[in-house]
């Protein structure tokens, strides 16, 4: 037995909402990115701080970029959300490894990966389709 996936008044809305979480996600991810890119003073002192190189920094922002683009492009949006899971992985591991409070700080990058891929999962219907929540 084959389903398929009818546009409804349902997909509709969940799609507006993950296109909403996606902006407010990209505006987020944006800032960062260009504060890491333009080399900041702020933010090579919290390079510093949590123990990388301060010539780093602009590196870090391309990666961080580069993912938000793919992310953001249709096409491309589930490789963007892989590569930004990874780079979100990287900052759960380097805040966790100087001993930033766990909630706030340390996991922070994982409640931003879950509206990675909530909204993804929302704005996508072949995502839906290889992650059904509810049949």
């Amino acid at each position: 037995m084959t389903t398929t996936i009818t546009p409804t008044a349902n997909s509709r809305t969940a799609a507006r909402i993950g296109w909403v979480l996606t902006a407010l996600l990209a505006i987020f991810l944006l800032f960062d990115g260009v504060t890491k890119l333009i080399n900041v003073q702020q933010v090579k002192d919290a390079t510093v701080d949590l123990g990388l190189r301060e010539e780093m920094t602009p590196v870090i922002g391309v990666v961080l970029l580069v993912s938000l683009a793919l992310y953001l492009l249709p096409r491309t949006a589930f490789l963007g959300a892989v590569l930004l899971t990874g780079y979100l992985g990287g900052a759960v591991l380097t805040n966790w490894r100087v001993d930033k409070p766990l909630f706030s700080t340390v996991l922070f990058a994982v409640y931003v990966g879950v509206v990675v891929w909530g909204a993804l999962y929302l704005r996508d219907p072949k995502v839906r389709q290889v992650m059904p929540f509810v049949r």
